[in-house]
Order: structure tokens, then sequence, then C-alpha cells
């Protein structure tokens, strides 16, 4: 694959394909002693220079080329780790961050690597104060590191989910009779569910060769147009979608087949089931409770994407994930007034 080619995928924010990221990681792998473990992730990318390199391994596998024009014809500055585009009018500079979530941070990429192997591994999340103790940044930093490394956890993919599907809702948040009065009056909350945000989620029950997966969303209502929008967005149609009695999901079966479960009745009938989501609600409320405590319903589908990224990655190994992680950071910005909600949010690079 070319340099524009390269460029393109890049821009377009297209996550890369198995056999793509084969292609990438495989020689690396061979010809270095890759880290397998958080103790010699620590030791290789404590070297700047391993950190540097990796980067550039990941970002230009070919050739290195001008993220602006897409030139191949390029020289390399060392004493600022930065590339001159020739190709270019003005002959541009660039570095390996532009295009990326580590675009516009002084943050070095050993620490960014640290992070992202440590919350592509940590079963239950890792929290912002925890990771400024480890890697020796304030607070808001690894706060605003950890939003970015989760854009990067986010699954750009379009292809459907299909076969037996599972679709759910939980409500996620605190219960109004424990918010501090002036939270409720800054709000306007007055009801127990006022404060809860509502999530839909769909797994694909496993096959021969591929382990269970979910998707998630934050949606605005439990009405029908909400959920089941949702459910035509993401599964194929004709596949077997598993709900409980839910009226919202009445009409599914002119395009699925619809199996129903009612809780009030039982909670498996045979095949019919929602049973593997509610095991994923549970892991999803306990990372949020357990390590984050508190989310902002601004921040949820952040957090959403985190743990999704885990779980649907669960059969492979630390190294493994966190290659999966690093390829995602390609492509996409998050600048600190639209993480706040000052700004529109760009996803994919300008």
């Amino acid at each position: 694959m070319g340099c524009e080619s390269d460029n393109a995928l890049i821009l377009a924010n297209i996550y890369l394909t198995q056999e793509r990221f084969s292609a990438i990681f495989a020689p690396m792998k061979a010809e270095i002693e890759f880290p397998e473990t958080l103790q010699e992730a620590m030791q290789f990318f404590g070297d700047e220079e391993n950190a540097f390199a990796f980067m550039v391994r990941l970002r230009w596998p070919d050739t290195v080329c001008c993220p602006r024009c897409g030139s191949a014809s390029v020289s390399f500055i060392s004493t600022r780790k930065v590339w001159e585009c020739k190709g270019c009018k003005v002959k541009k500079q660039f570095s390996c961050r532009v295009g990326t979530i580590f675009e516009d941070s002084p943050i070095k990429l050993g620490k960014w690597w640290a992070a992202i192997w440590l919350i592509s591994n940590a079963k239950n999340g890792i929290s912002s104060c925890e990771l400024h103790r480890a890697l020796g940044v304030t607070q808001k930093t690894a706060w605003f590191m950890l939003q970015r490394i989760r854009l990067a956890l986010q699954n750009g993919s379009i292809v459907k989910i299909g076969g037996q599907v599972e679709v759910d809702e939980t409500f996620i948040g605190g219960k109004a009779r424990n918010m501090h009065k002036a939270v409720k009056e800054k709000h306007g909350i007055q009801t127990g569910g006022a404060s809860m945000m509502p999530v839909q989620g769909l797994l694909e029950r496993k096959t021969a060769d591929r382990a269970s997966r979910v998707v998630l969303k934050v949606v605005d209502t439990r009405k029908r147009r909400d959920l089941q929008s949702t459910v035509r967005e993401f599964v194929l149609k004709g596949s077997e979608v598993h709900t409980d009695a839910l009226r919202s999901y009445n009409g599914l079966a002119d395009e699925y087949t619809h199996n129903v479960i009612d809780h009030a009745e039982a909670y498996v009938r045979g095949h019919v089931h929602t049973n593997g989501l509610e095991n994923f609600w549970s892991l999803l409320k306990r990372s949020i409770r357990g390590t984050y405590v508190s989310v902002e319903p601004f921040h949820l589908f952040r957090y959403l994407d985190e743990q999704a990224f885990r779980f649907n990655e669960r059969k492979d190994n630390d190294c493994g994930r966190f290659l999966k992680a690093a390829a995602g950071v390609l492509g996409k910005g998050l600048r600190y007034a639209a993480l706040i909600g000052k700004g529109m949010e760009p996803q994919t690079a300008a």
C-alpha cells in the first residue's frame, strides 16, 4: 500500500483490517523482543527511542509520507524528530503525532503507550487519579489522556452483527435520593429515575470461530423509535433477535425473527434469554461504581466504548489488546474545548 492510500486510511478514520493489522505488526514483533507483560511494556516504552520508533512504524508501515499532500519526498530532522515535506509548496514540517490522538500533546510518547497498555488491559478500568500517580502527571492531564484513549478504543467499524442477537437496556447514574440538594436543583431533578441515562446494548452470541461481542449506545428514551432504530442500524436483517417483553420492541418481526422472554414468568426458555447482556451490565456497572464512582452523562458514551472494547477483545492477550488499541489512535483528534462541551468534537483528523 502506497503513501497516498495510507494517508487516506488515516484521514478517513477507518479501522485496520485484520490482514492489514497483521501486515504491520507481525514483522515488528519478529524483529524486536516486543513486550508481552506490563513490566516488559514499562521497560520497553520507558526508552523514548523505542516509543518513537513504534509510533513511526504504526503510522507509516511502508514509507514516511506527508499527511497533508501524501508526498514521500521528505527529509528527517533528527534533532527535533520531525520531517520536512519537499512536496508541499512551503515545505511544511510534520511529526508522527499529526492526525492522531497525540497531536498537540506535550506528554512523551512513552507515557502515552504506557497509559494505553494500562487502560486496554485493566478489567475494571483505571481512574485518572491512579494514572496520575503511575505516570507522574497531574490528575487533570491524566483525565484528558484517558478521554483521548477512549476515543481510540471507539469502534469505527460499520460491519453489522448477526446470528443470534440479545437486546436489552439498563440505566446508568445515581439515584435522586442520594444527591445533594444543590445538584438536584442545578439539573432540575425531582424524581428517582430522572437522573439516570438509558443505555441500550446488543450482544451477538458466540459462534464457532468468534466470541460474543457487544454494541452499546446511549439512547434518549426507551420508546419504540429510539430502541428499534438502534436494532435496525446495527443488526443484519433476518437475524434472530431476543428481547424482554418491553412493548417498544413490538414490530421487529417484519425484518427479524423476534423471540420474547417475559421476565415476569421466566428468565430462560430454551435458547431464548438475555442473560449474556445481563452479565455484561454487571461488568459495566462494577467498573463505573468501583473505579470511576461518578460519570457525567455528557461523557458516558466514552466509558461505554472503553468497556465494550475490553469485552470484545477479552479472548486476546495483553499484548494483542494493546496493539489493537494502538491502531485506533490514527485519524482521530480531541481538543480539550470539545471535550468539556465548548466546541464540536472532531471525529477524524482535519
